[in-house]
């Protein structure tokens, strides 16, 4: 059995057409456990029913953005070691420092394309 067919990942994105996309560029990549919230809380919610390897959330979200999502796992034992993909329109340093303070795995900026969430993705998985 393949990486991709056991890696469990979850999409957090307060717009739903970017959410879409990027679960359909998982998928299309051969992902098939993919889930997906519209809120830091809704993830960390679903999260905890049901535990994922990686999460892909964007920064900007109302209620809790992505780097407090992060600062949430990264403090909870559960989920410490679940991998962390940063996903910002504006990858400014302040942003960037913020996230690998926190233990941030790898960030994108958007908008890209299905290739780089790929590079994106190995770069803190492996080659899949």
């Amino acid at each position: 059995m393949s990486i991709k067919d056991q890696l469990h990942v979850m999409v957090v994105d307060d717009m739903s057409t970017s959410r879409g996309l990027i679960v359909q560029a998982l998928e299309a990549m051969g992902i098939r456990n993919v889930h997906h919230a519209a809120d830091g809380q809704e993830a960390l919610a679903k999260i905890a029913k049901r535990p994922v390897h990686l999460v892909l959330s964007d920064f900007n979200m109302p209620g809790m953005d992505g780097l407090t999502l992060l600062k949430s796992l990264r403090t909870q034992a559960p989920t410490k070691g679940v991998g962390f993909i940063l996903i910002t329109g504006r990858a400014d340093r302040e942003i960037v420092d913020r996230g690998k303070a926190l233990g941030m795995n790898n960030f994108i900026k958007k908008p890209f394309t299905p290739a780089d969430l790929k590079s994106c993705l190995e770069a803190v998985i492996g080659r899949f």
